[in-house]
């Protein structure tokens, strides 16, 4: 799109335009995240204006006071002169196998739970023990989902496939997922319940059709589950308490769960989530992981292979502060699922708001009921490709991501983050919209 064609925008046309071109983005679909975040950057730092941030997910609430209150007690006492176990410390293990009990109603022991880096390291761990346990073994993504998984794969040379779960829900599952791990290519499959960006949550009927296709081609399943819980149509908030956040880990003994610290409990910038894998998996031997690991037990494998490559642990003190949280959780003391709900309020009012002015909401259903509302949400507006939308939406002070770049076939839309909008903003964000759409009514 040219700088002529931008005159009247309510941020300043020229500024955008010279960031666009300095920032060598020539097509916003295929622009990373972070790349997004530098041009939105630059854009407000010369021309003074606020941007509705919606294209990285962050949290947007403070981090609980009893992590941070505890990490320092664990400085104070000294722990900071120490490596950590790479397993984990044990009352770090303790409680995240406590939180499965809780919030899973899963029963899993201590011995099966790890600390990680975030849930990003907990899936690269898995993709490179996962994804060794036959020659040159895959992931399939059931997609649209985060990109940087994507990414991680082709770092570390190994392939990967995926296919778009719009078309394929319910029975239609078994098909998609039988022609592609038909094909012997995969030895990981990977999805996001709920879904990054679309916001869709596999049912009972999905996961176990998951389960049994993946058990017929010994598939190991990846559940990543960053946004725990935060399907806000069932009330899992309740520890031990009927109903529990749905999990593949009910229908199948070949699986890992990735489970992030960062949005559930605001914890991003402290890094650490949790690696939970079967009791069969992990004992499971495989002689394709000895050569390149050091064992061929996938466990060991994992621990003393992949984790201490990795990292050699997870930050000490950091385990300490997200111990505490999960304990306060798993005793009802931390409702961290109620505080989150901002979430679900926010994106209900910010839907309305792109709905009223014309735009779409692509992933719009989930098995025929209405979608949830919570951390993302996905959009288009009639007659714009994803480029054309997304380098619009910035001319009129507003950010997102294409969901072309999260593996979606919907290539004219985009995602949105609430998490970064504050409430006060929403009367700006209304009137950029409207001028959006005033602009492409009259051109």
């Amino acid at each position: 799109m040219s700088l002529t064609m931008y005159s009247n925008t309510p941020i300043n046309p020229t500024a955008v335009h010279q960031s666009i071109t300095q920032s060598g983005i020539t097509d916003m679909t295929k622009a990373g995240i972070r790349e997004l975040v530098t041009l939105v950057n630059n854009i407000e730092t010369q021309t003074q204006e606020q941007y509705i941030r919606m294209e990285m997910g962050v949290p947007g609430l403070p981090a609980p006071e009893i992590g941070i209150r505890a990490e320092a007690e664990a400085l104070q006492r000294g722990v900071g002169s120490k490596y950590p176990m790479i397993e984990g410390i044990p009352p770090l293990k303790q409680e995240i196998s406590r939180f499965c009990k809780q919030f899973l109603n899963l029963d899993i022991s201590a011995a099966n739970c790890f600390p990680t880096v975030g849930a990003a390291q907990g899936a690269l761990a898995m993709f490179l023990v996962g994804n060794r346990i036959r020659e040159q073994g895959g992931t399939l993504f059931i997609d649209p989902g985060f990109p940087n998984q994507k990414r991680q794969l082709s770092m570390i040379g190994q392939t990967w496939g995926s296919f778009d779960v719009y078309n394929h829900r319910g029975e239609k599952l078994r098909a998609a997922l039988t022609e592609h791990l038909s094909t012997g290519r995969y030895t990981t499959l990977l999805y996001s319940n709920p879904n990054n960006p679309a916001w869709i949550c596999f049912n009972d009927e999905e996961l176990r059709i998951i389960a049994e296709v993946t058990k017929k081609y010994d598939v190991i399943v990846i559940e990543d589950l960053a946004y725990f819980g935060m399907d806000y149509r069932s009330d899992y908030s309740m520890p031990g308490v009927a109903p529990y956040q749905p999990t593949i880990a009910h229908y199948s003994d070949n699986y890992a769960l990735l489970i992030s610290s960062s949005k559930v409990f605001s914890y991003a910038g402290q890094r650490i989530g949790s690696l939970i894998i079967s009791e069969t998996l992990l004992n499971r031997t495989f002689p394709t992981l000895k050569s390149s690991l050091g064992n061929d037990q996938f466990g060991k494998a994992m621990i003393f292979g992949a984790l201490h490559g990795l990292s050699s642990g997870v930050t000490h003190s950091t385990q300490y502060g997200l111990a505490a949280m999960l304990k306060a959780a798993n005793d009802g003391e931390l409702p961290f699922l109620n505080l989150t709900k901002v979430y679900q309020a926010r994106a209900e009012k910010m839907k309305q708001l792109f709905t009223e002015c014309g735009f779409s909401i692509v992933y719009d259903s989930d098995n025929g009921e209405p979608l949830s509302d919570g951390f993302y949400f996905t959009f288009a507006y009639p007659g714009l490709s994803g480029d054309e939308l997304l380098t619009a939406l910035l001319y009129h002070g507003i950010s997102a991501i294409s969901l072309a770049n999260t593996g979606s076939e919907q290539i004219d839309g985009a995602r949105a983050c609430v998490s970064q909008v504050r409430d006060e903003q929403l009367p700006d964000l209304a009137k950029r919209l409207k001028a959006f759409q005033q602009y492409f009514s009259n051109n």
